[in-house]
């Protein structure tokens, strides 16, 4: 048998092994076939403008994926992400009105959602609850518990200092944009490069030898769903400040993009395989393909159309990968 070669060799470390890489290589050439296609349909895509608009706009996309592809790595899934981001702006919003400090608001926020990622994560692996329900369940209550909080309105959340983490640049980049990137950065690292890391790889390729060889597989999966959920508090975060209100439904129409993307680029649904940049990619893919069909004018009914399509091939994608594993 023939050994890598050097290039092949820090691809494979750099993205994954078990033909993820691969997967990361074929979305990163379909993407740059994206970019020359809608370059010649349209004259206003590949412009500074429009590229820093792609980038600010896929960050809430990219924040609530990024924690929720090393949770599917080791065997879990999140469906109350975006409903956890809905509810981190209200808390903002409503904690400032009360007279809390902006980023005191923001703590406490983050502390709710640590504490929604523990309830997730205890009934899905302690108690073995079905994570698919678990998560569908909680998205249910903390969506209700939003629109309870708020009436379903609206809230203003202007705050200087505040909005320029969802509004800001650096260098011409938008800040949304480079706190995506150090996410996924931090999350590589984690994965890569710790004891933790490696556990939620061997949790997902198979718990029950995980078990026996004394791996610590139900405190493996609670931490990834409490960062799943902290990922999801940070997004809304984001989200408010961007937008420089708490709009508690803002994030949910946004989840079948997120699945979609973790799984188009390359973890799989079974468990024990998965790349963050994977993800990235795929996100940066979705994120350009509704901008380029939003400028030729194609309505958003055929962009759900279109995510939707792209989930099942994502899907079907995963099935075939399995079984010629």
């Amino acid at each position: 048998m023939s050994s890598p070669s050097p290039s092949q060799s820090i691809f494979t470390r750099l993205f994954g092994g078990s033909g993820v890489g691969t997967t990361v290589l074929i979305l990163l050439v379909f993407y740059v076939l994206l970019l020359i296609v809608f370059s010649f349909l349209s004259p206003f895509f590949m412009t500074v403008r429009n590229m820093t608009s792609i980038s600010s706009n896929i960050a809430l996309i990219g924040l609530m994926a990024a924690a929720g592809t090393p949770l599917i790595i080791a065997g879990g899934l999140d469906l109350s992400v975006a409903a956890v981001a809905g509810l981190t702006g209200v808390i903002i919003a409503l904690l400032h009105a009360a007279g809390l400090p902006i980023w005191v608001a923001v703590l406490c926020a983050i502390g709710v959602a640590v504490g929604i990622g523990i309830v997730n994560g205890v009934l899905a692996t302690y108690l073995r609850l079905n994570p698919l329900i678990v998560t569908l369940a909680t998205m249910s209550i903390v969506s209700g518990v939003s629109l309870i909080l708020t009436g379903g309105l609206t809230k203003p959340l202007l705050v200087d200092g505040f909005n320029w983490i969802g509004q800001g640049r650096v260098l011409g980049i938008p800040v949304p944009a480079l706190l995506m990137l150090a996410v996924y950065g931090m999350l590589w690292l984690v994965l890569q490069k710790t004891h933790f890391g490696r556990h939620a790889f061997a949790v997902g390729g198979n718990p029950d030898a995980s078990r026996l060889i004394g791996l610590p597989v139900n405190r493996t999966q609670v931490s990834l769903y409490v960062m799943s959920a902290v990922s999801g508090a940070i997004a809304g975060t984001v989200l408010a400040a961007m937008l420089g209100a708490a709009a508690p439904n803002a994030a949910g129409p946004h989840l079948l993009t997120v699945i979609a993307a973790i799984i188009l680029g390359g973890t799989s649904l079974q468990g024990g395989r998965g790349s963050v940049w994977g993800t990235l990619v795929a996100v940066l893919i979705l994120g350009t393909l509704n901008n380029g069909l939003t400028l030729m004018n194609v309505t958003s009914f055929w962009q759900d159309v279109t995510r939707g399509v792209v989930l099942i091939l994502a899907v079907g994608f995963d099935g075939v990968r399995q079984r010629m594993a």
